[in-house]
C-alpha cells in the first residue's frame, strides 16, 4: 500500500515537474519573439533601462568598459609545477620564484 502511495505522489511530482517546464519553455519562446528596442548608444552589453551596471563594470568617467576585465599571465608547465610543489610542502611560493631566478 505504501509504494502505491509513493507512486502516485511521485507521478504527481513528475507531471507538475513537466507542466512547469513547458510553462517555461513557452514563456521563454513568448520573451524571445518581442522585438528589441535599439539603443544607438550601444556598447557591447546590454542593460534593461533603469537598471544600474554593476560598478566594476564601469570606467572612470561612468561608461560601460569594453575591454576584457581579466588578464592571465602565462606560466610553464615547469614552472606552475615548482610552483604547486612549493604549496604542497608548505614553502611559500615566492621561495619557489627565488630558487628558479
Amino acid at each position: 500500500m505504501l509504494q502505491i502511495i509513493y507512486l502516485i505522489a511521485f507521478t504527481i511530482l513528475a507531471f507538475l515537474a513537466i507542466g512547469n517546464l513547458i510553462r517555461s519553455l513557452i514563456g521563454f519562446s513568448m520573451d524571445a519573439s518581442q522585438p528589441r528596442a535599439v539603443n544607438p548608444n550601444f556598447q557591447g552589453y546590454s542593460y534593461r533601462a533603469g537598471t544600474v551596471p554593476h560598478p566594476e563594470l564601469l570606467d572612470d568617467l561612468g561608461n560601460v568598459t569594453t575591454e576584457p576585465l581579466l588578464i592571465m599571465k602565462s606560466i610553464s608547465v615547469e614552472d606552475a609545477r615548482a610552483r604547486l610543489d612549493a604549496l604542497y610542502h608548505n614553502d611559500s611560493p615566492r621561495s619557489a620564484e627565488g630558487e628558479n631566478s
